[in-house]
């Protein structure tokens, strides 16, 4: 991202123009939970917008390979391992990642997972485990980031995987949609907070999207028809839908976007608001 100069500088020219493009040539990314489904996906797609890729996964031997297969392609990666429920740990991985890149400009905030179950039978353990994941680690990576950005006086852009269930009811899944609309509220708050210093932040919001992970559950056809009757474009998503989103608003294409969810739900939740 631009050195940070002043606002005048960024409103000028020079961002009209910077803004037509979706590049993101010598950027440097960290995206978290990066091997799999969606965050695997937003690393290739970055990787092809011109970022340099630091991988964060729970299975180093995972991240590594997927760092190398970048790296055979002339992209510069490398893959980190941190404890998502500790922020020392975060801010350790932020400072591999720059030793090795350079100061980290895009965030992707992917790190999350749902423990379905009944209200009445969700248990404090998996209570904690979801709020833990998906909004206190979240946070507190783009804590790390934003602290190194503002100290360096330089723009960055933090995209946070949120998901339509932060604005919908699910059924046995009132946990995980308490913690995507926490994610979601979180976004207002943070790009609002760091908007002087240049930093953008968003979200994107899928709707069901075909990986390994959901797989279980969209292989059985009674719940996958449940699902696509709620989207007006007729079918689940795939990991590129949700890919390229997450580099737009990353890019400097989305300069003036800062502070939005952008829904990738194929229309499920417009219908919320046309009834």
């Amino acid at each position: 991202m631009q050195a940070l100069t002043g606002i005048s500088d960024m409103g000028g020219a020079g961002a009209r123009t910077g803004g037509a493009k979706i590049s993101l040539h010598g950027e440097a990314a960290l995206v978290t939970a990066a091997t799999r489904g969606i965050g695997r996906e937003c690393v290739l797609a970055l990787a092809e917008a011109g970022a340099s890729l630091a991988i964060d996964s729970r299975d180093l031997e995972a991240g590594n390979e997927l760092a190398a297969v970048l790296r055979a392609k002339g992209v510069k990666a490398m893959a980190v391992a941190m404890n998502m429920q500790s922020p020392a740990s975060i801010a350790q991985a932020v400072a591999e990642a720059e030793a090795e890149l350079g100061l980290v400009t895009v965030l992707v905030n992917n790190a999350g997972h749902s423990l379905p179950a009944a209200a009445l039978d969700v248990a404090p353990e998996a209570y904690d485990s979801m709020f833990g994941l998906n909004v206190k680690a979240a946070f507190f990576t783009a804590q790390a980031v934003a602290r190194r950005l503002i100290a360096e006086r330089r723009t960055g852009a933090i995209v946070n995987v949120a998901s339509q269930a932060g604005a919908v009811a699910l059924r046995d899944e009132s946990v995980y949609c308490m913690t995507k609309a926490a994610m979601m509220h979180m976004t207002r708050c943070l790009a609002v907070e760091w908007a002087p210093a240049g930093i953008r932040v968003n979200a994107v919001a899928p709707t069901f999207v075909s990986t390994d992970g959901t797989r279980k559950w969209l292989d059985d056809p009674q719940f996958l028809d449940s699902v696509i009757s709620r989207i007006p474009l007729g079918r689940v998503g795939v990991t590129t839908e949700i890919a390229w989103p997450v580099v737009f608003l990353a890019s400097g294409a989305a300069s003036l976007v800062t502070g939005t969810t952008l829904a990738v739900d194929g229309g499920w939740t417009a219908i919320l608001r046309c009834r």
